[in-house]
């Protein structure tokens, strides 16, 4: 009869437990930290929409299809993404599973005293071994005082002729403070997904917003957040400049980013004053005023045939590169007794020069701003209730203006300059040109929290890494020679510590008892 050489199967309870015991092991809490760090690496590369809102807007405009598999994978949003929020609680839970029982283990061991001293001292990794003229009692006591002195946990006096210290054991407190000290950021950045908030705003210099939701241009808030527990601030952006670099090989990069803004922190408090830099963000009740990115709003105006004003003032353009070389559009709403909407595309160059490759911008200072444009008419859709961007153009009942030559319409207008539409449709003006900000509002209610857990990762890491454990005893009889004999051992806790250490400490425990020694002597002579 052949017998089933398979192990049983494992019950229920017996699978959760081995489940229970992989997930709360190192290795996989090293490997779940691993996968959060290859996690995040999206929302490093790619847009996100709580952060650069406009660029989301540019990338999905140039990569429509690829955009829809970034919505699908939620890479617009990784930090708000499941997977990402699966692989962040699984860490926290293995790292919770990891530390509780460290820790009782931990605790257990302070209580317990140090190990007897071995039966033979000179097989240890340190050893020293004098005579001396003083009795074993005496000498006991010293040494007691000696490890004491050196920060070691000593045992209770057994009796037996020696003394048993041990320390180091920050080191395993540290370990533990660092372990703890990640769950906390890992709670405290937890905290303020649920409860924070990060909103972003587009403001042309001379305007300004108050802080409600249906001012923001995109809003990304926890389940928890509240919108009551917005303060009820108002800002405006009386003037935004932007300094670059003028020489040198840094030239053209950006040296200050400076907004001044008048705000009034409630309703009917005093309107105060701030400025408002990259790194240094105004904050109102609370929440945070950071500078994401700025660009060029060129003013238009644009007539009828017969003069009346359709449209003016300044429309944010996106920046395309380094330069500052920016696209939008213009949306021209024309009473239907007045003839077509007028749709318009730009390309604004701050510093326009014009030579065989086109035009471009040489420098992101707006020193010779240009606008090279094209115009459509027809219906741009603006009322049949369908949402559409502001970077964008609805073309799909618009008909480009055709040129004198039959050729597609095409101008090119320096500051106060102004281009007729073909066929009578009207004339538009570029009257100049303001800068806009974007500003994120944001509040963390755990960016404190995890601060000073971050501080505390820091100290219990240095502690796990630098203190040593270590355990030391002193042993003293009577020789043969009626002297008695002091013996002086040490052994690491570690394997990857230097024995070179250990035998310093050795030596210096065993100068010092020598010391404390010569000392006990000249206080009996004297």
């Amino acid at each position: 009869m052949k017998r089933d050489a398979r192990a049983p199967g494992l019950t229920r309870v017996e699978f959760a437990r081995w489940i229970w015991r992989q997930l709360t092991s190192m290795r996989v809490a090293l490997i779940l930290l691993f996968l959060l760090a290859v996690a995040a690496i999206p929302g490093s590369i790619i847009p996100q929409s709580d952060t650069d809102p406009l660029a989301v807007r540019d990338f999905r405009a140039r990569n429509p299809g690829l955009s829809e598999w970034y919505d699908r994978l939620g890479l617009f949003d990784v930090y708000a993404a499941p997977w990402f929020a699966a692989i962040y609680l699984a860490l926290l839970v293995s790292l919770v599973g990891c530390i509780l029982p460290r820790t009782w283990q931990h605790v257990k061991a302070l209580r317990t005293q140090p190990p007897r001293a071995p039966r033979r001292l000179s097989r240890m990794p340190a050893y020293r071994r004098v005579e001396v003229d003083a009795s074993p009692e005496e000498v006991l006591g010293l040494a007691r005082a000696e490890l004491r002195s050196r920060r070691f946990r000593l045992a209770a006096d057994r009796g037996d002729g020696a003394v048993s210290g041990e320390a180091g054991s920050l080191r395993e407190t540290g370990n533990l403070i660092f372990h703890l000290a990640v769950v906390v950021v890992l709670l405290a950045v937890a905290g303020g997904g649920l409860f924070g908030y990060r909103a972003t705003v587009l403001v042309p210099e001379g305007a300004g917003f108050t802080n409600q939701v249906i001012q923001f241009d995109n809003l990304s808030a926890g389940p928890m957040f509240d919108q009551s527990d917005l303060p009820p601030f108002s800002l405006d952006v009386e003037s935004f400049t932007m300094d670059f670099v003028d020489s040198g090989h840094q030239q053209g990069l950006p040296e200050e980013y400076a907004a001044e803004v008048t705000f009034v922190p409630e309703p009917g408090a005093q309107p105060q004053q701030r400025t408002i830099r990259v790194n240094e963000p105004l904050e109102v009740g609370g929440s945070l005023i950071h500078i994401l990115n700025p660009g060029y709003a060129p003013a238009f105006t644009v007539r009828s045939a017969d003069g009346t004003v359709l449209a003016e003032g300044p429309v944010a353009f996106l920046p395309q590169d380094d330069n500052f070389t920016s696209t939008g559009v213009v949306k021209v709403q024309v009473p239907p007794e007045q003839g077509e909407d007028i749709g318009i595309e730009g390309v604004f160059y701050p510093t326009a020069v014009l030579d065989e490759n086109g035009p471009r911008s040489v420098f992101p200072e707006a020193r010779n701003p240009a606008v090279f444009l094209t115009a459509y008419h027809g219906n741009l859709g603006l009322d049949d209730g369908t949402p559409q961007s502001v970077f964008r153009l609805d073309l799909d009942d618009m008909e480009q203006f055709e040129g004198a030559n039959g050729e597609p319409f095409r101008a090119a207008l320096g500051q106060g300059e102004t281009v007729e539409l073909p066929g009578g449709a009207g004339y538009i003006t570029f009257d100049g040109y303001v800068t806009w900000v974007n500003l994120q509002i944001s509040r963390n209610s755990g960016k404190e929290i995890a601060l000073v857990a971050a501080v505390a990762a820091v100290i219990g890491l240095m502690g796990s890494l630098y203190v040593r454990r270590r355990r030391a005893w002193v042993r003293a009889d009577v020789g043969p020679q009626g002297r008695t004999v002091v013996e002086v051992a040490g052994l690491h806790r570690a394997e990857t510590s230097a024995d070179d250490h250990l035998a310093d400490e050795v030596g210096a425990i065993t100068d010092g008892l020598l010391l404390r020694l010569s000392g006990s002597y000249d206080e009996k002579e004297s």
